[in-house]
């Protein structure tokens, strides 16, 4: 039947019933300045009465508050309201509320309804054989059955459902009170609980229990892990998670506060345990972001354990180094500048923390000229380092503070038929002061004047289907000269050669070492891009030099006269597979390097690997060649059950050092986790050892739910 009126009323009848607004959530009469309400019905009259009767397709709208109903029936008189089902009233998408029947008082901030059933955020479900509502604010539900799970119409139980006398909502605080209840799995009574309350689905942050987990190791044995959320405002919060085992008593912590230009987060634990006994163990990561006045930004890391094997005992990050950091920058469009102080903490059993250099300075500031009188680029740079070891012996406490100036121009030709030529030009000057060891003077002076020129040919190409091709050889000539001391290499031990630092004049990856003498590089850089998504790009050169640099290392692919081949490259479908490689290829077209990574995503399976291959090197730490594959992957079986495992193998030493998998059950209303890893690498201070992870939540609980395609069906 067509809609034959459609009427605004200015009427009292507030519906800030189902609003949140602390202001329509008080006690009392509503607001004069309520919102009018507009009515959509079939047919609108007035009895004699005086009573406003809608019938047939009703529908009352206010705000984002939508009523509908078979009936409404108005006694002005009276002051109520009473609504024939079936009846649907939902609120800006966060509650939902069905009943058959409902009597309300004019205002809707009291009444009662029949036969109802409240959603929450789409997640959670109330069905109760009775709903009042109390001063706008309260809703009331008796026997109700309060679940996430889907409910099949045949009357088979849901998964999980939790069976009460009564509930109450509270729409002000977004908070659920359960009285004599039972929390059941496929209707079989689990646990009973006289009371107790829970965030409804709508609080983000809200004080209680978070989901817990349980941990079994082969050193801890079993234990479980139950967080505890305590907001202490709208810029902070606090978790407390104790992690009880027969092995282990420890408080986890996690504090976050939040600052109008920036943040800070610390994590940590407070640890007894069986492992170190009469002792406590423990650790602190913490980190913090600010934006200050004139674009500055401050930033600071603190990683910090009581033990080296803390952070395997307790399956914290994998690291082997801990570093802690405050640091100071700012970046504009022609200049940079940066300071930060960092501290380094050893894990490994090898290295002795008085010998290394684990206090480190340093200070960076470059600034971008562009003179009209003789073009170009001009680029002023300052640089200042400084690391301390802890050691007084001699060479083995060796200090060294350095202090780099440079001056860098540039400037490019195009010339018309597509050649172009980049010439580089510069000097440098290093002083190094160094302290404790008596193999060096206490001062070092040394100045470095460079000069290059690069010529190259970029060619471009498209064909009538799109795919675009990309063609550039290039060769550059090069010289620098050294002039003054060798100070000791203590930040360029280790050196990487790839298509970023081709056509550098300088390969090491800090000043303590320059390049010296006069170079010729050449390579050749291609790429494809096809509209269907296809992409691949390919690197290859080498670079040649007049005498050998004895700072270069065997593995580095620089030492000799002649460099390896560099070749890298880059593929890249529209299915989704991702191969990037690189190796170094020496003249008896052997490698001394060689990394593989590879990445497939697909609707269903994820997949990720690694292979690297280092040969060995004495000046690099390496006895014997390393070969490690790398593996981490997923495979969705079905909607609901996703399976994982990760894998890295020591090829070498034809041994796993860490294995792990896992098997995920998610639907809409529960999210179940059980893993098994395995850590197989031990030393003096850390063991092997086996941890079975188990973790379930039920969602709907201020936890996100599943999506349509996690629901189960109905058999």
């Amino acid at each position: 039947m067509n809609r034959i009126f459609c009427i605004s009323l200015g009427l009292t009848v507030s519906l800030a019933l189902w609003q949140p607004d602390p202001v329509h959530a008080q006690d009392g009469p509503p607001a004069e300045t309520a919102m009018p309400a507009m009515l959509v019905a079939d047919s609108v009259f007035i009895t004699p009465e005086r009573q406003l009767i809608a019938e047939g397709n009703v529908e009352a709208l206010q705000g984002d508050v939508r009523i509908r109903a078979t009936r409404i029936t108005y006694d002005r008189d009276a002051g109520t309201m009473s609504i024939d089902g079936p009846i649907r009233i939902e609120q800006g998408g966060e509650i939902t509320i069905l009943a058959d029947a409902a009597e309300m008082d004019s205002a809707l901030q009291n009444g009662l309804l029949s036969g109802a059933r409240m959603v929450l955020d789409q997640q959670l479900q109330m069905a109760a054989l009775q709903m009042s509502r109390v001063s706008g604010r309260y809703t009331q539900l008796y026997k109700t059955s309060v679940t996430a799970c889907h409910v099949c119409e045949d009357g088979s139980p849901p998964l999980w459902q939790i069976r009460a006398g009564r509930v109450i909502h509270d729409q002000q605080e977004r908070q659920l009170y359960f009285e004599d209840a039972q929390f059941r799995v496929l209707d079989v009574p689990i646990a009973y609980l006289p009371r107790f309350r829970l965030p409804d689905p709508t609080l983000d942050r809200a004080r209680g229990f978070l989901v817990p987990s349980m941990r079994t190791t082969t050193q801890l044995g079993t234990g479980v892990r139950i967080p505890y959320f305590i907001p202490l405002g709208e810029d902070k919060d606090l978790t407390l998670a104790p992690y009880v085992s027969p092995q282990t008593r420890t408080l986890d912590f996690r504090y976050r506060q939040a600052f109008r230009t920036g943040s800070v987060a610390f994590e940590g634990a407070y640890t007894r345990d069986d492992l170190i006994p009469e002792t406590w163990r423990g650790y602190l990561f913490g980190f913090g972001r600010f934006s200050l006045p004139h674009d500055f930004n401050l930033r600071f890391d603190i990683e910090t354990v009581s033990d080296n094997s803390y952070v395997a005992d307790y399956d914290l990050p994998d690291v082997d180094r801990l570093r802690s950091q405050i640091a100071l920058d700012r970046i504009r469009r022609n200049s940079a500048f940066q300071a930060d102080v960092i501290h380094f903490r050893s894990l490994r059993d090898d290295e002795i923390d008085s010998s290394q250099p684990l206090l480190i300075g340093d200070l960076f500031y470059e600034r971008r000229l562009f003179p009209s009188v003789i073009g170009g680029e001009l680029r002023l740079n300052f640089e200042a380092h400084g690391h301390e070891r802890n050691s007084s012996e001699d060479r083995l406490g060796r200090d060294v503070v350095r202090t780099t100036a440079d001056v860098d121009w540039r400037r490019t030709w195009i010339t018309g038929q597509g050649l172009r030529a980049d010439w580089r030009m510069g000097i440098s000057a290093d002083l190094f002061k160094i302290y404790q060891d008596s193999n060096y003077p206490d001062d070092i002076y040394r100045h470095t004047p460079r000069a290059a020129l690069t010529l190259s040919y970029p060619m471009q190409k498209t064909r009538a289907n799109g795919v675009a091709y990309y063609l550039e050889p290039l060769l550059q000539v090069g010289w620098t000269e050294v002039n003054g001391a060798q100070p000791p290499n203590d930040e360029s031990t280790f050196v990487e050669f790839d298509q970023g630092d081709l056509v550098s004049l300088s390969r090491f990856p800090a000043p303590d070492r320059r390049e010296d003498g006069a170079t010729v590089v050449y390579g050749l850089n291609w790429s494809r891009h096809a509209p269907s998504g296809w992409q691949a790009w390919a690197t290859i050169g080498q670079v040649f030099r007049t005498t050998a640099d004895p700072s270069f290392t065997d593995t580095s692919g620089l030492s000799g006269t002649s460099s390896a081949i560099l070749v890298a490259g880059q593929l890249k479908t529209d299915y989704g597979l991702s191969l990037t490689g690189r190796s170094l290829i020496d003249g008896s077209l052997s490698l001394s390097k060689a990394e593989l990574r590879g990445n497939w995503n697909s609707e269903r399976l994820n997949l990720a690997g690694t292979y690297l291959w280092l040969g060995s090197d004495l000046d690099e730490g390496r006895t014997q060649p390393l070969s490690e594959l790398w593996f981490d992957g997923d495979y969705q079986i079905n909607p609901s059950w996703t399976a994982g495992a990760d894998l890295r193998y020591d090829i070498s030493d034809e041994r796993a050092t860490r294995a792990g998998v896992g098997l995920i059950y998610r639907n809409e209303c529960v999210t179940v986790d059980v893993s098994v890893r395995r850590r197989y690498t031990s030393s003096t201070s850390v063991e092997p050892s086996t941890d079975f992870g188990f973790t379930i939540a039920l969602n709907g609980f201020a936890v996100q739910g599943g999506t349509e395609k996690y629901r189960r069906a109905c058999s």
